[in-house]
């Protein structure tokens, strides 16, 4: 069995929240958060795992965390065999090294005062990795690795002289340029037009193949997360509700979010801009987090167990397994879109 890269354990994130200006006079002391609520999350090496969700499901603080952007409220987060969830100073620095972040807007991820050349070798800088001559060798070969060529065309170039296709494909260098072992990339090609979405895509696939970098994939769309990923996890209110190999989740999801969730992409292509996920009713504040499943107010299968008891994760599968009280059945639907009718 392949030795996992990256292991979350029990995961979670608070937040505590001020009483404001009227609950603090009447003694108020605010309430907490649960932006992630106990997380079980894995990626082996040169794998990669989509992390799939609405707005607000906890995916995005999910992945700050697996980075240390974020610090634990709790749990374990195993990389390399270490456990790096209280690491500080050197030692998170370090680690940072091996694990980089792709962000969702490459106009907002780049400084505008810095040449694209500048931004690929500041990394290196930061880290004190080599001396000018090497840094700016190992840029060079950054920018030609993410198909930016002739580099000498864009090395002196400023971002207000690229397209967002073009400054994204410099956010992965940056990264590339110190060698990690996972890229967690949140939303990479949400904010980029139709025509660019497909190449960005297929350049992570080809470095994933060519240099075995992991992916942690954060979307809130299925189509690209079938396309990009091996395995595929779905958030819901800070928990992961289902997850399991990507074809076999998208063709036989056992949890009715999931099925929502595919039910609401009008196409499985990868070729169209979508709007983001919009199912029938809201989804709760991660404040208000309802008894039971949290998903009962929205699903159209809820029963009285379903308001009352926070369903188990139950294995239909080999690496497949959703928390649902109704699993099977779910599974077995055709559409389950025919259960709001």
């Amino acid at each position: 069995m392949t030795a996992m890269l990256l292991s979350a354990k029990a995961l979670r994130k608070e937040y505590r929240t001020g009483a404001g200006f009227l609950g603090q006079m009447f003694g108020g002391s605010g309430s907490t958060v649960k932006a992630v609520d106990g997380i079980e999350l894995r990626v082996d090496p040169g794998e990669c795992v989509a992390l799939v969700g609405e707005s607000g499901s906890g995916k995005t603080t999910a992945g700050k965390l697996v980075t240390r952007l974020e610090t634990p409220s709790g749990g374990k987060i195993v990389f390399d065999g270490v456990d790096v969830a209280s690491l500080s100073g050197a030692a998170l620095k370090a680690f940072r090294r091996r694990v980089q972040m792709i962000f969702q807007n490459p106009y907002e991820s780049l400084d505008p005062r810095y040449t694209i050349g500048q931004s690929v070798i500041e990394p290196l800088e930061l880290h004190r990795i080599g001396d000018a001559v090497s840094r700016r060798e190992a840029a060079e070969a950054a920018l030609g690795q993410v198909e930016l060529r002739p580099t000498l065309r864009f090395f002196d170039r400023y971002p207000t002289d690229m397209s967002g296709g073009q400054l994204q494909r410099v956010s992965i260098a940056r990264t590339l340029v110190l060698q990690p072992r996972l890229i967690v990339a949140d939303e990479p090609v949400s904010m980029l037009d139709v025509s660019v979405r497909s190449g960005i895509m297929n350049l992570m696939l080809k470095l994933q193949a060519e240099l075995g970098i992991a992916y942690l994939f954060i979307t809130h769309d299925l189509a690209v997360a079938r396309y990009m990923a091996q395995r595929i996890a779905v958030m819901y209110l800070g928990v992961i509700v289902e997850e399991g190999p990507a074809d076999t989740l998208m063709t036989r999801a056992a949890h009715p979010y999931t099925r929502l969730l595919i039910a609401a992409v009008p196409d499985h292509g990868i070729g169209r801009r979508r709007e983001r996920v919009r199912l029938k009713g809201e989804a709760a504040a991660v404040k208000e987090i309802p008894p039971g499943c949290r998903f009962h107010p929205r699903c159209p299968m809820a029963q009285d167990i379903c308001r009352s008891q926070a369903p188990a994760a139950k294995r239909l599968a080999d690496g497949h397994w959703a928390a649902c009280h109704f699993a099977d059945e779910v599974a077995a639907l055709d559409k389950l879109s025919d259960a709001w009718h």
